[in-house]
């Protein structure tokens, strides 16, 4: 696994932060830290177009920041 950050846009509140969470797990990584406006998280390197594709059809655009 691998731990990379996301920016996030189009998070506004405690909600967002659980939807996004919710996603992360669904996709198999596991989040470290989700908060509004960012992620860290581990998964898999293959798995983070999904989880990019993802966030996306729920209304948020994702972008890696940086990985670790």
């Amino acid at each position: 696994m691998k731990t990379i950050e996301l920016s996030i846009e189009g998070m506004h509140c405690g909600g967002c932060v659980q939807r996004v969470t919710d996603a992360v797990k669904k996709a198999g990584g596991i989040p470290e830290k989700v908060e509004v406006g960012a992620a860290r998280l581990q998964i898999e390197e293959e798995k983070v177009p999904t989880i990019l594709s993802a966030l996306d059809k729920m209304g948020f655009d994702a972008r890696v920041k940086g990985a670790a």
